[in-house]
């Protein structure tokens, strides 16, 4: 029995020991793979074949700040963000959070200002050439870049333009940037609800951004554009907070040369920043924000600035969409002002500019049908072109024909896209000059006929002006005697009544019963 034991611990004690040695020798395996990448991966970096993933993600970063003017805080929350991915998993879910704010940190444009222009001839010119009329938006921009030739330095400002639609407000703001040397960018703020849209995410939430400010800011590329905020009067107000009082921080020159982004959590100068906002109306705009802008009123234009306006202006931008440019179709100036009077009186010209377009269209329209448009001739280089292409198709196609193993059939290939979308143009023997007479087959029948229902206002009658933020028109208001006033005991017919029909205002109804 003695033996049996024995044998049995023999076995044992052979199978451990067989076991230990195959655990050792793939650990010491792995090991010496292990050491041996390690090994090819330095040897690698120090050629400079390759590199880690995450150190030359750093090495990125790193080369990035360096080339931008960083404030002492941004640098220093710069150099914590990378000393803590550094230390980081690629694996890690926080790995992704500070490599995404390490980009956001790096693609601002710290230090980074456009060259100003303090031309004051030039800037004249450019706003002269995008826009007729305006005087005083086009005074005060001269007057910004006067200041700013003479201090050497222009600081940011916060105008709003106020006024109806179609007057040229959004478009004003493209003209200022181009005659300032300054880049352009413009969000709208119209129905906005949310806060973050404009301070940020926090980067405790998934997918967080940044604002629209800091966004816009990344796309210019430079400390000093001009932002153009669309519809500062249509703001919301939702759960995610009051976008307008959020907007107070960022719309004050005494607080925006630190403006704080939730998501970038450092601050922000703003200071050089033009703003340029807006709006319709100024009674849906809260008073703390309407306190900090500078209000320039654009009432609208008059009928002799629209007809220079159709004429220099919306006539050649429609002629040119209705594929006439350099064609002799035209529409005169008796046409023009028939437009406006009769069909299109409100403030702006967007109104006007519709109807320009249509008539083109009709024109474009009766020319097709007429079969006076003819194709455009092909230039000589483009029949060579075009025969150089045919004949080698057919060297191709006979080297094909010649092999035995090639396919007859062969696919079709699609029509050349010039052949389909040939272009035709308009001879110039033919001239078509619609006139007054002729809109009504062109935009149908007038809208507006005449202001003046009397020519000789009766009695009871006088003229009225009616004022709303979408312009003005004349209207007559008229008395009509209901009951005459007698001297009877009777108190209600002693004093006579007032009665007043159509929408008063409320101040107006009171001011009429007094």
């Amino acid at each position: 029995k003695a033996l049996v034991v024995l044998k049995k611990e023999l076995m044992n004690a052979q199978l451990q020991n067989k076991i230990s040695k195959d655990v050792e020798a793939k650990i010491s395996k792995r090991q010496r793979d292990f050491y041996l990448m390690e090994q090819l991966k330095g040897i690698k970096r120090e050629l400079g074949l390759e590199s880690d993933g995450k150190d030359k993600l750093i090495e990125q970063f790193k080369a990035k700040a360096l080339a931008l003017a960083m404030p002492d805080e941004v640098k220093k929350v710069f150099d914590e963000e990378v000393g803590k991915l550094a230390h980081l998993e690629p694996a890690a879910s926080e790995f992704n959070v500070t490599r995404n704010y390490l980009d956001w940190l790096t693609q601002l444009p710290w230090g980074r200002f456009s060259a100003e222009d303090y031309d004051l001839p030039r800037a004249r010119v450019v706003l002269d050439e995008d826009h007729y009329g305006l005087e005083d938006v086009k005074q005060r921009i001269l007057e910004f870049i006067a200041v700013g030739k003479l201090r050497g330095a222009v600081q940011g400002k916060i105008l709003c333009f106020v006024g109806p639609p179609g007057v040229g407000k959004t478009s004003i703001g493209k003209s200022i940037a181009r005659a300032l040397g300054r880049e352009f960018y413009r969000f709208s703020v119209g129905g906005l609800t949310d806060v973050a849209e404009v301070k940020g995410h926090r980067r405790t939430y998934v997918g967080a951004m940044p604002g629209k400010v800091v966004q816009a800011l990344k796309r210019v590329q430079t400390e000093n554009p001009l932002l153009l905020i669309d519809e500062i009067d249509k703001l919301g107000r939702g759960h995610q907070g009051d976008p307008a009082s959020a907007l107070l921080e960022l719309l004050d020159p005494e607080q925006n040369n630190a403006f704080l982004d939730h998501y970038m959590d450092v601050p922000v100068d703003l200071s050089r920043v033009l703003f340029v906002c807006t709006a319709n109306v100024t009674d849906t705009i809260p008073g703390p924000l309407l306190d900090r802008m500078e209000i320039i009123r654009l009432s609208g234009y008059l009928a002799d600035e629209k007809l220079s306006i159709a004429q220099k202006y919306l006539a050649p931008q429609a002629k040119e969409a209705a594929g006439l440019e350099g064609a002799s179709v035209s529409l005169s100036d008796e046409a023009v002002d028939a437009l406006v009077r009769s069909y299109c009186r409100e403030s702006g010209v967007r109104n006007l500019k519709k109807h320009i377009e249509k008539i083109f269209r009709k024109a474009a329209l009766k020319i097709i049908e007429s079969g006076v448009a003819v194709p455009v001739p092909v230039s000589a280089e483009k029949t060579g072109a075009a025969e150089t292409t045919d004949s080698a198709e057919k060297a191709e196609a006979a080297e094909t024909a010649d092999k035995p193993e090639a396919t007859t059939e062969t696919e079709k290939k699609p029509a050349d896209a010039s052949v389909l979308a040939q272009r035709m143009t308009v001879p110039d023997s033919y001239s078509l000059e619609v006139s007054a007479s002729e809109l009504k087959g062109y935009v149908g029948p007038p809208v507006f006929d005449s202001d003046r229902l009397y020519d000789t206002t009766p009695a009871g009658v006088v003229m009225g002006l009616a004022w709303t933020s979408m312009g003005g028109s004349a209207l007559y208001i008229e008395s009509v005697v209901e009951a005459t006033v007698n001297n009877s005991d009777n108190e209600s017919s002693a004093h006579g009544r007032l009665h007043t029909t159509g929408q008063l205002g409320d101040v107006m109804k009171e001011s009429s019963t007094l």
